[in-house]
């Protein structure tokens, strides 16, 4: 059974701007019943708020300024919108840093806080408060996390634990247990404030392996593509599965490897 959009209620993190403020127009564009926008940029966020208002309607969207790696700040977001809204059927774990320079707030970004959103979501709120008998959690990992880039060795690391946490929350035991469905987004280059900021790599020296993901930011994508692929994969994608969005073509499964078929004699 397809997982239906309308009247649903969603939480995004990083939804200020970028992938989580296009993902959170793309659900509101198919009949979303309101949406919680999580960032730590607070004035970004404001003015998000008010402009989605403006154009979907007042009350659709609510703005909470929060440190997703903070525990207790990211509980809060959910509380709020538990008061709002009354339900949470869909969560976006899509806040992320792209930025090895500041690599200890990068693993506190992309793991703790993605690992936050997994604990609230899974056993505390989309288990109790969907308002039909299933709820999605989607958690936004990088091509980075599938194959490594050079120029980013820690941002890479943090990304392939984003598919340890999906292949393994995303398994039929938990499935059975909550009623939420678990599924990953792997987009390649994306247009987003990521990409664009500078001296993001731990040493100049990085810079210089920038040719080994030559192909990749050649092909830079809309996130407003990525977001509609998204949007499909919460739709229907499988528990557990992991989607890779790249150079602006459609979404395609991909299967991790089972060990045993490459095991060197």
């Amino acid at each position: 059974m397809v997982f239906e959009i309308r009247n649903k209620v969603a939480l995004i993190t990083g939804g200020a701007n970028g992938l989580g403020f296009n993902f959170a127009k793309a659900l509101l564009s198919k009949g979303l019943k309101g949406v919680t926008l999580v960032d730590i940029k607070e004035n970004d966020g404001i003015l998000v708020e008010k402009e989605l208002n403006e154009i979907y309607g007042k009350d659709k969207v609510l703005f909470v300024k929060c440190d997703i790696a903070n525990y207790a700040e990211f509980e809060e977001a959910f509380k709020r919108t538990i008061k709002k809204y009354n339900q949470l059927d869909i969560l976006a774990n899509n806040a992320g840093i792209g930025s090895d320079r500041i690599w200890r707030k990068e693993i506190d970004v992309n793991i703790i806080g993605t690992i936050n959103g997994f604990i609230l979501g899974m056993d505390h709120y989309l288990n109790k408060y969907k308002s039909t008998d299933e709820g999605v959690i989607i958690a936004t990992s990088s091509t980075a996390g599938l194959g490594g880039y050079a120029p980013w060795p820690v941002y890479s690391a943090t990304k392939f634990a984003i598919t340890g946490m999906v292949k393994s929350w995303g398994c039929q035991f938990h499935y059975q247990r909550t009623g939420v469905r678990v599924v990953e987004v792997c987009p390649s280059a994306t247009a987003t404030n990521m990409l664009n900021t500078e001296a993001n790599f731990l040493s100049p020296v990085y810079e210089g392996s920038m040719e080994t993901i030559k192909s990749e930011v050649e092909h830079v994508q809309k996130p407003e593509h990525v977001a509609e692929e998204m949007v499909k994969i919460v739709k229907d994608a499988p528990n557990g599965s992991i989607w890779v969005v790249e150079a602006g073509e459609p979404a395609f499964e991909f299967s991790l490897p089972k060990r045993e078929i490459f095991k060197k004699e």
